[in-house]
């Protein structure tokens, strides 16, 4: 007899439109295997780190030197006074910090408010401790969150709330009020904030961003997941890290120990050398900024919608004038007949959707983005399953 923990959870829709991409040498608009370069001087300093020798397992909580940089970059980015020795954490990656911390604080019979739309691992790492998601929906078109309805669905088996700033698919971001509303309704509360603040560094047309450690009511309880994998096209290299609170992140790391251990020791030691010499975030910022903007214009005509996302590397399609197809049927013709590979927005709902949307990835070379464009563009109207 098969044992799964799992029961309900296939092969997830990421994974199945990558592998028809490849199947049918479609333009890849899913995720950000963009060929966008590295930075030169990162992959030095890589090489020089290995034959240096650094190749052995670095400390369980990472190499000092890179908490050291990135503590002094995300205490000047959010006025914070976090700690290298004790506040934070480098992870093999954003989803591995998330799968711990979840591990970390999440038992059976908890139960775990996240957003939707979400990330769909989410769910199936909570359900893998044998806690409970429980959904708030986000309400359409604005986004926003109904914050009676939170309220009402608190109860004492809450343990954790997840919060995904900014919201991937969508790029709405975290307002001052939501912030407050967050620290009433947490108020006297044991309830952990873990927020995913993996593009908190991408943020387009001057909105501001803000982050749950830089709240001083929020911070005791918050737990803060980033990389900086997407800004310096090393995704790849499995670098990500959560940072916090000395009393949270002690018993992060009891679990660190046994589900992460040792992280890419001789990129951990290139990449503080890089962090070190500064960066320009603001031009970083720029240059996704202007691939957004960029594909808005080439989809200029087409009969897809676009609202510019104010953040991330994603953009949402609504496509409801071009077919009534569901958004599962939809991308799967869209990759076997015009060769363009996107994800349907139910991806990130847990339940059915009606919603006519495709979330495509605007990480991508400018001749890769014309490419997707002119075949988007050429799908048309009517497009149905029997055409």
């Amino acid at each position: 007899m098969t044992v799964t923990k799992l029961p309900n959870t296939k092969k997830n829709i990421f994974v199945s439109m990558m592998e028809l991409a490849e199947e049918y040498k479609a333009t890849n608009l899913v995720d950000p295997m963009s060929g966008l370069p590295c930075p030169d001087e990162l992959i030095n300093l890589v090489d020089k780190y290995m034959r240096a020798g650094n190749n052995d397992f670095s400390p369980i909580e990472g190499v000092g030197s890179l908490r050291e940089q990135i503590v002094s970059i995300f205490n000047k980015q959010n006025n914070t006074e976090l700690q290298a020795e004790t506040d934070l954490t480098i992870t093999a990656g954003p989803l591995q910090a998330m799968s711990t911390a979840i591990t970390t604080f999440v038992k059976e019979g908890d139960e775990v408010i996240l957003f939707e739309p979400v990330q769909d691992s989410y769910a199936q790492l909570i359900e893998m401790t044998g806690g409970r998601p429980i959904y708030i929906n986000l309400k359409h078109p604005e986004y926003r969150i109904d914050w009676d309805e939170v309220k009402k669905t608190v109860t004492t088996k809450t343990k954790m709330i997840v919060i995904n700033n900014p919201q991937n698919p969508i790029g709405q971001i975290f307002s001052p009020e939501d912030f407050d509303q967050l620290k009433r309704m947490t108020n006297g509360t044991r309830l952990v904030i873990l927020s995913n603040e993996t593009f908190g560094n991408i943020v387009f047309d001057g909105h501001p961003f803000i982050s749950a450690a830089s709240v001083p009511e929020l911070a005791a309880k918050s737990l803060v997941v980033s990389s900086f994998g997407t800004m310096f096209n090393i995704n790849g290299w499995g670098i990500g890290f959560i940072a916090g609170p000395e009393k949270l992140m002690a018993e992060y790391r009891k679990t660190q120990q046994y589900q992460g251990f040792s992280v890419n020791t001789p990129a951990q030691y290139a990449l503080a050398e890089f962090l070190k010499q500064g960066q320009n975030f603001r031009e970083i910022n720029a240059f996704y900024q202007s691939k957004r903007d960029y594909f808005i214009e080439l989809m200029a005509g087409s009969k897809f919608e676009l609202i510019p996302t104010k953040s991330t590397i994603y953009q949402l399609l609504d496509y409801s004038k071009v077919s009534d197809e569901p958004d599962t049927e939809f991308v799967m013709r869209l990759v076997r007949d015009f060769k363009v590979a996107t994800i349907p927005f139910s991806a990130f709902q847990h339940e059915k959707t009606k919603m006519q949307m495709i979330r495509i990835c605007f990480a991508k070379t400018n001749e890769l983005l014309e490419e997707a464009a002119y075949r988007l563009k050429n799908v048309p109207v009517g497009f149905r399953k029997n055409n």
